[in-house]
């Protein structure tokens, strides 16, 4: 007599409802798997009833030592007689119950509709579905009677079909009882699992999860115990099991192909308790030595599932930045200094250990604290520049409204960028004009030069060949500007910030406009930055405290452009 574990018996039905009219077909006979065609107990022998599924999958599942039975979609009455007929059977092996159709939930409960839902006077809501479908409540209480090896497939066809007040299309939040394992996910999807991965033997629940993200599961997931176990016969004289298995019947490419999949410590582990001497043995253990070795990599592969594309990776460094953590440049690349200001965060958020990678949580907390801190810094900008504003009013009223020369002059030397700059300038202009109808002819070259070149040097050539020039004053006044001033000894370094940044033409454009929405006046948006637009950028710098040099550094350009989209 045959020997059998108890865990290798398998009644699996599928059950398939589209909401078009069925096409019955006869019921194909059993078809009884190879490998318990003898068994004597009919209760722990596999079954699987599969309705609307391919016969590739029946083929596959009647190898795997299944009795496998085939027909095609069901009505209302013909689900609950199917699945009276299996509660009734019984059994004591684990059970697969695949329902492949069309789905709706509402008030906390799932339905499988029927292929007569559709032909309905009237659409099914809450109150009257449960006279066209059948609720998956049922079918959990059926495989709760084989908790700890019981598996639910839902395969949804992807219909629309009209509902009624109170249900939605689709499957709801699931109430899985304990040691039940449900897995979901499109039918092709459900179908293609069932007659590939499913049938292959030694393999956990969990590895095959793992291996199969394209479907999800819940419930009970056992990462160790495999499903469908090795078989395990007694060898006799009329036995085909006493010959041995060619090793392309051991399933060792196939246990491998799982464990590569899903690339987890558990699943490569249980290849080599399967194979602690197989082909890939080595590779196993080397990679899961490296899974120990690196740091935060369930972090990381989470992450990675996000899939954030090059401008969300720059939204983030951009929302790291405004929050005080400098990325190191905002560029969609997650390098070094990215992954030290994402840790910098997470410690600022209380994180006990801050892994340097982002889920999905993270990355929408950031671009609310962001939007947060972008406005308390508009804010506190249009602060300081209205405080800022009626300083340089009323200096305006002491100095520069009086008209003369020195009120002029002493406007600008204390506003170079003030609100009234172009006034004051304009006015001293005029009075350069006059004066340069009186200089002499070699006076007026000489000081068209060193505004030309506009340099100390140039300055002090002037005077130097000018000493008592209708413009000495001027010279002088222009070259303690420039000694003082954001065009002194920095004006070089903070040039090559700027030059740095690699602003392309749409950027740089971007900025003036930003500047002119913001009040600044930084002339015509045309990319070219002038006077007048260093003028207006460091007005800015001012206000929002950052060091006013006139040109752009990383973090003038994201204060700038962060809200221009907003």
């Amino acid at each position: 007599m045959k020997r059998l574990h108890t865990a290798t018996a398998i009644c699996a039905v599928a059950l398939a409802a589209p909401l078009v009219a069925p096409v019955l077909g006869p019921v194909a006979a059993p078809v009884i798997g190879p490998a318990f065609a003898q068994s004597a107990n009919v209760e722990s022998q596999p079954r699987a009833m599969l309705l609307g599924t391919p016969q590739s999958a029946a083929n596959a599942l009647s190898k795997a030592g299944m009795r496998v039975s085939l027909d095609q979609a069901l009505s209302t009455p013909d689900l609950r007689r199917a699945l009276s007929a299996l509660y009734q059977d019984g059994g004591s092996g684990p059970l697969v119950i695949a329902l492949n159709g069309t789905f709706a939930h509402g008030g906390g409960q799932t339905w499988l509709l029927g292929s007569d839902a559709a032909g309905q006077p009237t659409e099914p809501d809450l109150a009257t579905v449960g006279g066209v479908g059948v609720g998956l409540d049922t079918v959990m209480a059926i495989a709760a009677r084989h908790a700890g090896h019981a598996l639910i497939l839902l395969g949804d066809t992807d219909r629309n079909p009209k509902l009624g007040a109170g249900l939605e299309v689709g499957i709801g939040t699931l109430d899985i009882p304990q040691g039940v394992t449900v897995m979901y996910g499109p039918a092709t999807k459900v179908s293609a699992f069932a007659g590939g991965a499913l049938a292959q033997r030694g393999i956990s629940l969990g590895a095959l999860a793992d291996a199969h993200s394209e479907l999800k599961a819940e419930g009970y997931l056992s990462a160790t115990t495999p499903f469908l176990p090795e078989e395990t016969r007694d060898a006799g004289a009329n036995s085909p099991s006493s010959v041995p298995p060619s090793p392309s019947d051991t399933g060792e490419s196939a246990a491998w192909d799982v464990a590569t999949k899903a690339d987890t410590e558990t699943a490569l582990q249980a290849y080599l308790n399967r194979f602690p001497n197989g082909v890939h043995a080595e590779d196993a253990r080397q990679q899961i030595a490296a899974i120990k070795a690196e740091p935060n990599r369930a972090q990381r592969q989470a992450e990675d599932a996000l899939g954030l594309t090059r401008d969300q990776r720059r939204q983030v460094q951009r929302n790291l930045s405004l929050l005080g953590h400098d990325p190191k440049g905002i560029d969609g690349i997650f390098g070094p200094g990215t992954r030290a200001a994402i840790s910098d965060w997470q410690a600022s958020e209380g994180a006990a250990k801050p892994t340097g990678y982002l889920t999905a949580a993270q990355v929408a907390k950031l671009d609310a604290q962001a939007a947060v801190r972008q406005k308390q810094l508009e804010a506190e900008a249009a602060k300081r520049k209205q405080e800022q504003d009626r300083k340089d009013r009323a200096y305006w009223e002491d100095t520069g409204a009086k008209g003369d020369r020195a009120g002029l002059q002493a406007y600008l030397d204390r506003y170079p960028d003030g609100n009234y700059a172009d006034v004051a300038q304009g006015r001293l202009d005029k009075m350069d004009a006059a004066s340069h109808e009186r200089a002499r002819h070699e006076d007026r070259a000489a000081w068209h030069r060193a505004q030309q070149d506009d340099t100390v040097d140039a300055y002090r050539q002037y005077l130097h060949d000018q000493p008592d020039g209708a413009f000495a004053d001027d010279a002088k006044m222009r070259i303690r500007q420039l000694r003082g001033g954001p065009e002194g000894p920095d004006r070089q370094a903070a040039q090559a910030g700027e030059e740095q940044l690699n602003m392309t033409g749409f950027t740089r454009t971007l900025v003036e406009k930003r500047l002119g929405q913001l009040g600044y006046d930084p002339g015509q948006a045309d990319g070219q930055f002038d006077r007048q637009t260093r003028r207006a950028i460091r007005r800015f710098q001012r206000a929002a405290g950052l060091p006013p040099t006139g040109y752009l550094d990383r973090q003038t350009l994201v204060r700038l452009v962060a809200g221009a989209g907003q």
